[in-house]
C-alpha cells in the first residue's frame, strides 16, 4: 500500500470516528430514543451513512434498539465506561474534599449530574458533632439543591427550564420559572450556589459545578448545619473558590 493510500485510509478512520461520536451525542441528548432519520437529520449525514456506523455502534453494544420501541438509545457498554470514569473523577477530587473539610471543618461532597438528578458520588465527613451526612449513591434534585442549580447554571438555558419543569411537575411545584432562570445566571457569573435552607429546613450548602474531562456534569459542595451557617459562609465560599481554580486548572490541561 503506498504512503498516499495510507494516509487517506487513515483519514477516513478518523471521519468516521468523529461522526460516531456525533451519533452518540446525539443520543445523549435524547431521553426517549430516536429513530435514524432523526439522528441523520441531527448530525447532518446521509440516512444510509448513519444507518452503517449505527449498525458497527450496535455490535459493540454503544448503542441499542428500545424494547418499548423507543426508537436507538444508548447502550449499556457506555455505562460501564461512564462507571469507570465515575471512579476516576472520585479518586481525583478524593483529596480536595479531604481538603475541603480540613479546611473549613464541614462536611465535602462530590456528586454528578444523571439524567434528572444529582447523584452523590463520595463524601468527607465534617469535624463538628452537629454535621450533615449524606449516602453516597442517594439521589438529590436539581432545583432546591447548591450542586443541582450549580450544575443547571452550566448548562443551555432551555435545558434547565425544561429540567426544572419536568421536576416541578414530578413533585407538584408550582415555581417562578422568571426567578430560577435569574437565579442561574448570577450563578453563572459568580460561580457559586447557595443552598439557604431550601432543600432541607436547617440545613445550608455552597457549591460549584464543572465539567471533567469528558464533559460531565459534577459538582463539589459544602452543607452545613444553618446554626452556624452565617458565621461559616465566607470562610466556606473562599475555600470553595480555591478549589474550584484548581479543579479548572486541571481539567483544561487534561482536556487540551
Amino acid at each position: 500500500m503506498s504512503t498516499n493510500e495510507k494516509e487517506k485510509n487513515s483519514r477516513g478512520g478518523i471521519q468516521v470516528i468523529a461522526r460516531a461520536a456525533d451519533i452518540l451525542r446525539a443520543l445523549k441528548t435524547s431521553q426517549s430514543g430516536m429513530s435514524l432519520g432523526q439522528i441523520a437529520q441531527r448530525v447532518d449525514l446521509p440516512r444510509s451513512t448513519v444507518q452503517r456506523i449505527v449498525n458497527a455502534l450496535q455490535q459493540e453494544n454503544f448503542i441499542i434498539t428500545d424494547s418499548q420501541g423507543g426508537g436507538l438509545r444508548l447502550g449499556p457498554e457506555l455505562n460501564a465506561l461512564a462507571e469507570a470514569t465515575r471512579y476516576n473523577i472520585v479518586e481525583y477530587c478524593r483529596l480536595l474534599l479531604t481538603e475541603l473539610t480540613q479546611s473549613t471543618g464541614e462536611t465535602s461532597d462530590l456528586s454528578v449530574f444523571r439524567r434528572d438528578a444529582m447523584i452523590f458520588l463520595d463524601q468527607v465527613p465534617g469535624t463538628h458533632r452537629l454535621r450533615t451526612v449524606s449516602a453516597v449513591g442517594e439521589a438529590f434534585p436539581l432545583s432546591s439543591t447548591a450542586n443541582g442549580r450549580a450544575c443547571l447554571s452550566l448548562m443551555e438555558e432551555y435545558k434547565a427550564q425544561q429540567l426544572v419543569q419536568s421536576e416541578w411537575e414530578r413533585w407538584g411545584v408550582k415555581g417562578d420559572m422568571d426567578a430560577v432562570l435569574a437565579d442561574l445566571r448570577k450563578i453563572r457569573a459568580v460561580g457559586m450556589a447557595f443552598d439557604e435552607d431550601h432543600h432541607t429546613p436547617g440545613i445550608s450548602a455552597i457549591g460549584f459545578a464543572f465539567r471533567d474531562w469528558f464533559g460531565d456534569l459534577h459538582a463539589i459542595s459544602v452543607p452545613v448545619p444553618s446554626s452556624r451557617y452565617a458565621d461559616k459562609k465566607t470562610e466556606i465560599e473562599e475555600a470553595l473558590k480555591k478549589t474550584a481554580a484548581h479543579v479548572k486548572k486541571r481539567m483544561t490541561r487534561r482536556s487540551n
